[in-house]
């Protein structure tokens, strides 16, 4: 197959090309560290280039993007092979998918972690801290003994008691 030497000789020593079969190719778009690298795999059937390629992004080394992302990116994907058809178009689509990754990736959240504990907390600091000026109001027992403690007998607070407490 004259693709597969072509291939072979344009990414020869691309530490972002991986050929796992004479017919299956990985390409990894971005640096190893990149956030929002991802691996695209191609694969022929024997009617290719007659036919599309399968393209997947079910490599493990994905499982951090979101599926609607995966998708989308397939679907540009699947555009391009579309546009190619009969013609060899592996590279082609690896080299589109370089071009494009910021496009591709620009709804991927870059630490998925934060981006998630951020959403939780933006619709509700409302509700707790309503709750907790309701609590503040109303002095449990403890908090009233401790204010009684502070004054002495006549209800007047002892000299010095809202002085700073330098030595802390």
């Amino acid at each position: 197959q004259m693709e597969l030497e072509a291939l072979r000789s344009i990414y020869e020593g691309d530490v972002c090309f991986r050929e796992l079969s004479p017919v299956s190719f990985q390409y990894r778009i971005g640096e190893s560290g990149d956030p929002k690298a991802f691996l695209i795999e191609v694969s022929w059937p024997e009617t290719y280039p007659q036919t599309a390629p399968v393209i997947s992004m079910d490599a493990f080394f994905n499982n951090t993007i979101s599926s609607a992302i995966k998708q989308s990116i397939l679907d540009k994907l699947m555009v391009e092979v579309e546009a190619n058809l009969g013609t060899a178009m592996t590279y082609t689509l690896f080299e589109y998918a370089k071009d494009n990754k910021e496009v591709f990736m620009e709804n991927q959240p870059v630490n998925t972690v934060t981006s998630v504990s951020n959403s939780i907390s933006i619709g509700t600091p409302e509700v707790p801290s309503s709750k907790k000026k309701e609590k503040k109001e109303q002095l449990s027992k403890t908090q009233k003994r401790k204010l009684a403690d502070k004054t002495d007998n006549k209800g007047e607070l002892p000299r010095g008691w809202n002085w700073v407490d330098v030595i802390k």
